[in-house]
């Protein structure tokens, strides 16, 4: 890594840290352009692969760059790039799904669509300007509704190859169906992301209140051998307990009430 990437790296990570303590529309457009080369190379691998604009690509994967700027949590421990691939590559892959449609082709068509393909060279070079639909049509003697469905299905026709690589390096070889969410995928995602979030709550933990909710409710110690463990009494593990899963709720749910949790 060079010295000016690992600045932009360490400026990204403060950012992030202060727009998860205090959200704003200025943080996070600075965020956006910081990250927007990671979207731009997600979009430009998957144009190759269907007909859609790049700059559509573009365009939509920063909706889900934005989204994973407003999900991460950068006490986590993890980078914020692994973290915003997903989310990126998601929102185009949805946005390709909805605008593409499998479509058998009527043979009628396909002899109109051949035909109209060739009157457009002709015209084009004949008139030296763009050719206008209706002047196809009437060529082809249809109604220009006819032709601009005709061509709309060709257009629509041709479908994503599952089998197309995404990721081709020595050490990672992904296709599409690889990367395309399932119901079960997108489940243990979030609870991927739930278990994350718990991890970097537990970690802000003081430490005693932290030992104490990992020896008992995570290890199933008793109290008495969570007590040995730490150094201290039944009662004050108890203690420990209630702070700890008092502080638990604050970090995962700031907007909730304080509520009393009995240990």
């Amino acid at each position: 890594m060079t010295k000016s990437e690992s600045a932009v790296k360490c400026d990204s990570m403060k950012l992030l840290h202060s727009y998860h303590k205090n959200p704003s529309v200025k943080l996070r457009n600075q965020l956006v352009k910081i990250h927007q080369g990671l979207v731009r190379k997600i979009a430009s691998n998957l144009s190759y692969q269907c007909d859609e604009p790049y700059e559509d690509l573009e365009q939509v994967g920063y909706f889900g760059l934005i989204s994973a700027i407003e999900r991460f949590n950068p006490h986590q421990g993890y980078a914020f790039s692994s973290f915003a691939v997903p989310y990126i590559r998601g929102e185009i892959l949805h946005f390709l799904r909805d605008r593409s449609t499998l479509l058998k082709i009527p043979r009628r068509w396909q002899e109109l669509y051949k035909k109209g393909q060739n009157i457009y060279q002709e015209l084009t070079l004949s008139l030296n300007r763009p050719v206008k639909d209706t002047e196809v049509a009437t060529k082809l003697n249809i109604h220009l509704h006819e032709w601009q469905e005709c061509k709309l299905a060709f257009q629509n026709r041709k479908a994503i190859s599952l089998d197309a690589l995404q990721c081709n390096s020595s050490d990672n070889q992904l296709t599409l169906a690889d990367i395309i969410p399932c119901p079960r995928s997108i489940l243990q995602q979030q609870q991927e992301e739930e278990r994350l979030q718990l991890q970097g709550a537990m970690n802000m933990l003081d430490e005693k209140p932290r030992k104490a909710v990992e020896l008992v409710l995570v290890n199933n110690y008793t109290r008495q051998d969570a007590a040995k463990q730490i150094g201290t009494s039944s009662m004050t593990v108890t203690r420990y307990l209630h702070k700890g899963l008092q502080e638990l709720i604050t970090y995962l749910h700031p907007q909730a009430d304080s509520k009393a949790v009995s240990a």
